[in-house]
């Protein structure tokens, strides 16, 4: 599953997923932002893992914003990955 979206005023969160027995089994979360450390762009892909695919946007952004605690991100929320998530899981279900 593939999900985009262009944070308001910042850069391209793409988000690719795999889901298995309701939950997210494989996250990759990629874009064109900067995260330093870039070591947190993995914490943020481990955080929403074993994720219930229907706890929603807030519950992901959460995760994601725990993840992205000290980090310095340019171009990307926790929100914003919280989005292109929801439009991965989306894009599954309307297939």
């Amino acid at each position: 599953m593939h999900g985009e979206y262009k944070v308001p005023g910042g850069k391209l969160v793409v988000a690719d997923v795999a889901v298995r027995d309701g939950r997210m089994l494989k996250v990759q979360i990629s874009g064109d932002f900067f995260l330093e450390p870039d070591a947190v762009l993995a914490d943020i892909d481990r955080a929403l893992i074993g994720l219930p695919v229907d706890a929603g946007e807030s519950v992901f952004s959460v995760a994601v914003e725990k993840a992205m605690t000290g980090a310095q991100a340019y171009g990307i929320t926790a929100q914003g990955v919280a989005v292109a998530v929801v439009r991965a899981l989306n894009s599954e279900h309307s297939t």
